[in-house]
């Protein structure tokens, strides 16, 4: 099991991760670095499209484990600086499979993307990585799906992958040392209490690899969501409650500035109410009972919105609202300047 850094790449949350994991997946040089940072041994593997000159050689530099090519004319670019630096980088292939998939959230394969090399050129890509002695092809990276909440469904996906590669190692005689599964393990956001079977999964997931004869190839993951989700909270001040056109919206301190997954996942994320009694104004407080409601920012924009049309109990000006499994692509991929509101204090428990 690798932690994709991307879902959340604050330092203490990789020194919190570190022992816990394989190593790191990264996906540009910046997040190489922070893995270095962590450790100088740590395995690296380093995937994702558009790698820059400065990446492949950073990528070389700093001793990563497996780098994911996602084209051909990224493999030759790969191989031709190899050859210029006189080592041999070690491959995966990763493959945009044909599909159709198993319901997710989102494919990155089976559809157009810009993703992988497309399942139809594989072979050319196969021929190429063995005529090049700078290149050690290791294998074949599949990431064809993510947040998937169903086991079942991933078995399958995984099932396929494996015929796959049989196919190619029979077809060019290799020997293969990785295949990589890539993420896409989701987080049930709508019941929180409904996640991934991960005890199903690793079950018949052994009996999977003994059927199809596949343990001597290590299986990589690389999973984010599915690992630092619920170790995030976001708390936000509640600072008005407005009626408009037959809506109640409540507008806190914050925004998708500071937590951008909901409105770019487009769910209504979950959250409890922390009563707070303090009140010094010298107005009445208002609030809301029984009643639904949408949780909107501070931004100047419609689209701020955490929540929209849910049921509350009981909520007044001045409460706080506590979004729950943040830890996951929250901070990391929200415009932390837009507005130029202040940044969220960042609080970390060690347990």
């Amino acid at each position: 099991m690798f932690y994709a850094m991307k879902a959340n790449s604050e330092t203490s949350i990789l020194k919190a991760v570190y022992p816990l994991v394989s190593g790191f997946e990264v996906a540009s040089l910046g997040e190489i670095k922070k893995a270095r940072a962590i450790s100088p041994t740590v395995p690296i593997i380093f995937g994702g499209p558009g790698k820059t000159d400065d990446e492949i050689k950073g990528a070389i530099t700093h001793q990563v484990q497996l780098i994911h090519v996602e084209s051909i004319q990224e493999l030759q670019r790969i191989a031709w600086m190899a050859e210029q630096l006189k080592t041999t980088v070690s491959i995966l292939l990763r493959v945009n499979l044909i599909g159709p998939f198993p319901s997710a959230t989102l494919h990155m394969a089976g559809i157009p993307t810009q993703f992988g090399i497309a399942e139809d050129q594989m072979d050319d890509a196969i021929r190429f990585a063995l005529s090049r002695s700078s290149l050690k092809l290791m294998g074949f990276h599949f990431h064809s799906v993510s947040n998937q909440l169903d086991a079942n469904s991933h078995l399958q996906l995984i099932r396929l992958y494996i015929q796959k590669v049989k196919q190619w190692k029979k077809r060019y005689n290799l020997s293969i040392s990785y295949v990589n599964a890539g993420g896409g393990i989701g987080v049930n956001y709508e019941n929180l209490a409904q996640q991934f079977d991960w005890n199903t999964f690793t079950n018949r997931l052994k009996e999977l690899l003994e059927k199809e004869n596949f343990q001597d190839t290590k299986l990589i993951f690389e999973c984010g969501r599915f690992l630092t989700a619920s170790c995030g909270y976001y708390a936000v001040e509640v600072l008005d409650i407005k009626e408009n056109h037959g809506k109640t919206f409540v507008v806190v301190r914050g925004g998708t500035q500071h937590f951008r997954l909901p409105v770019s996942w487009q769910h209504n994320h979950p959250f409890e109410i922390i009563p707070i009694e303090k009140w010094t104004y010298p107005f009445p407080r208002k609030g809301v009972q029984q009643t639904n409601i949408t949780i909107v920012g501070q931004l100047c924009t419609p689209k701020d919105v955490f929540a929209k049309d849910v049921f509350v109990h009981h909520l007044r000006i001045g409460d706080i609202i506590l979004f729950r499994y943040t830890g996951a692509y929250g901070w990391a991929i929200s415009h932390h300047d837009f507005l130029s509101h202040p940044h969220p204090k960042h609080i970390y428990l060690d347990t």
